[in-house]
């Protein structure tokens, strides 16, 4: 590896940006993300850089939770190395998107960026437990960090204190505060795009952000003018190694310290109105349609849904990666037979979803051993994942009167996993964790378990008793039936 300084870009680009900054030159900021981290870098900023090619839109991005990443881009002026790759080599290239970056912490910034009306869309990727929502999908009032940030919005409207950068601790507090300057500005309406792993994600952002909202103040809703986009994402991107920097530098000559890998599959399916400008993200390949659902169930049940399973099951047989789990022929026969629902049930949607193309896909994509998409980067937070990617499909199936065990199965891996990680000590990393190790310790632990999930599943003694015994028939005995 060549020498120079921590973050720091050779060659003609970076010192392009660099005197275009000084020179107050760069791409003017009309977007704003929250979440700053690798599938960002690989979706969104990648599609808005290809959509883009006179450089109109560009990106101030926040951090979703430490500072790590806003400083390292920022040494770095925004700019990273993308990695696609195939099972046949790699690709290389900068993506040039991303003009500003910040940490979470600095509201004042994030509300000054929101309240401009040449800024019309905010973007999303704070995971699933970013939106800080209950079982019921609406905002979870009882949650430490959301009723700070209640009190701290509540002060500040009635006048009494300032919201200080690092006084707010969630998203739909960050966002809701900087949504509110956007309001008193009068800067006119802004997409809210969400880009997360939620079924009706779109309907989780408002939910949060409003549902905050009306727990500070009932009058505020009325104030803030946002179109809530709902969308599908696709594009596995696993996490950046010390090898994947060193690749970038042998082959470009470039010390990159945050380079992101992913497959050269992508997918970006949106659906909402935008009163406000917009990139033209279809130029880069997204789609726009009428009718989301149906496309956003094809993803979260049979790529997210499986992934779940495989991460569970692949981890307990000893597995890192997905390719190394879906190439597990126990492993391989249970993500078929969950598919097998997945098709029943997606076929009532009427829409024509290609699901053979799309499950052959997938098993490609899964099998593609140059990701090395880790098993356990997918297995957390699983008390809220399996919410969006699996719940929906045991409660569709079971009002048909089928069984919906291949879909119970994923329920029964994950306690299974849960349980032998409390047993040996480990922790859990999860949002839910405290409650998960009580759970696990409890006389009942796997309606405990169950219930921290989808509480009415844990209420239903049939569903109770399969998983149960699914968890005194290990998947290896299923698997060779």
């Amino acid at each position: 590896m060549h020498e120079a300084s921590a973050g720091e870009l050779s060659g003609e680009l970076a010192a392009s940006r660099r005197l275009c900054r000084s020179a107050g030159i760069l791409p003017p900021v009309r977007i704003v993300h929250l979440g700053l981290g690798a599938f960002h870098r690989a979706h969104q900023a990648w599609y808005t850089a290809h959509a883009d090619p006179a450089g109109e839109w560009g990106i101030a991005a926040f951090t979703g939770r430490g500072p790590a990443a806003a400083h390292v881009l920022g040494a770095q002026e925004g700019l990273y190395t993308l990695i696609e790759r195939g099972p046949d080599g790699d690709r290389y290239e900068t993506v040039t998107s991303i003009v500003e970056t910040h940490d979470a912490s600095e509201t004042a910034a994030l509300r000054a960026l929101v309240s401009r009306p040449e800024v019309t869309v905010v973007t999303l990727t704070v995971t699933e437990k970013g939106y800080h929502l209950d079982a019921s999908g609406a905002l979870d009032t009882g949650d430490a960090d959301v009723v700070a940030d209640s009190v701290t919005l509540r002060r500040s409207e009635a006048g009494a204190a300032a919201v200080e950068d690092g006084a707010l601790r969630t998203m739909p507090g960050r966002l809701l505060w900087a949504l509110l300057g956007r309001a008193e500005s009068g800067a006119g309406p802004i997409a809210v795009v969400s880009c997360d792993n939620l079924a009706g994600n779109g309907a989780a952002a408002r939910a949060a952000v409003m549902g905050l909202a009306e727990l500070v103040n009932p009058a505020l809703a009325s104030a803030i003018e946002v179109d809530w986009i709902h969308t599908s994402i696709d594009r596995i991107t696993p996490r950046t190694t010390v090898a994947d920097i060193e690749a970038v530098a042998t082959r470009t000559g470039i010390l990159d310290l945050a380079p992101v890998v992913t497959e050269r599959y992508s997918s970006w399916i949106l659906s909402g109105r935008f009163r406000a400008a917009r990139p033209r993200w279809e130029d880069a390949g997204a789609l726009f349609v009428d009718v989301l659902e149906p496309f956003e169930r094809r993803k979260l049940w049979m790529l997210n849904g499986a992934h779940s399973l495989l991460a569970y099951a692949g981890i307990g047989f000893g597995h890192t990666t997905v390719a190394e789990a879906i190439a597990d022929e126990r492993c391989a026969k249970a993500v078929g037979r969950l598919w097998d629902l997945h098709a029943r049930l997606l076929s009532e949607s009427g829409r024509d979803l290609d699901l053979d193309d799309y499950r052959l896909a997938l098993a490609a994509r899964f099998a593609n051993s140059a990701i090395a998409h880790r098993l356990d980067q997918i297995a957390a937070d699983g008390s809220v994942k399996l919410r969006s990617r699996i719940v929906e499909v045991v409660q569709r199936e079971r009002s048909a009167g089928g069984s919906a065990d291949a879909a119970l199965r994923v329920m029964a891996e994950w306690i299974r996993f849960v349980l032998a990680a409390c047993e040996a000590g480990r922790i859990i990393e999860d949002a839910a964790a405290a409650e998960i190790v009580a759970a696990a310790a409890a006389s009942d632990p796997t309606r405990g378990l169950l219930a921290l999930i989808a509480p009415e599943l844990a209420d239903d003694e049939a569903i109770l008793m399969r998983v149960i015994g699914m968890l005194a028939t290990p998947l290896d005995v299923v698997g060779h039936r």
